[in-house]
């Protein structure tokens, strides 16, 4: 079963501020996704029904849902600031 990607955030823009070695290796954890929306190292995020991944410094939060098949990205930022934003 693969799910589809959807974004919260212009996923472009957001690669184009981090190094190109980076912005492949965070492209391709998010496409990895699709087919496995609970990797090994994914966490869910206490009190809320996110998850997040790690990918190098930079980390992926985005919820799934599995009803639908959809996986929304809702952040992808370093990993001091990703937190904050959160709230």
């Amino acid at each position: 079963m693969t799910y589809s990607l959807a974004y919260d955030i212009d996923l472009e823009k957001v690669l184009r501020k981090v190094p190109k070695r980076d912005a492949k290796s965070i492209k391709e954890k998010i496409e990895n996704l699709a087919v496995n929306p609970r990797p090994h190292g994914a966490i869910k995020l206490s009190g809320k029904e996110l998850y997040r991944v790690r990918c190098g410094d930079y980390r992926i939060v985005y919820k799934i849902y599995d009803d639908k098949l959809v996986i929304l990205v809702l952040l992808v930022d370093g990993r001091k600031d990703v937190y904050k934003q959160l709230g």
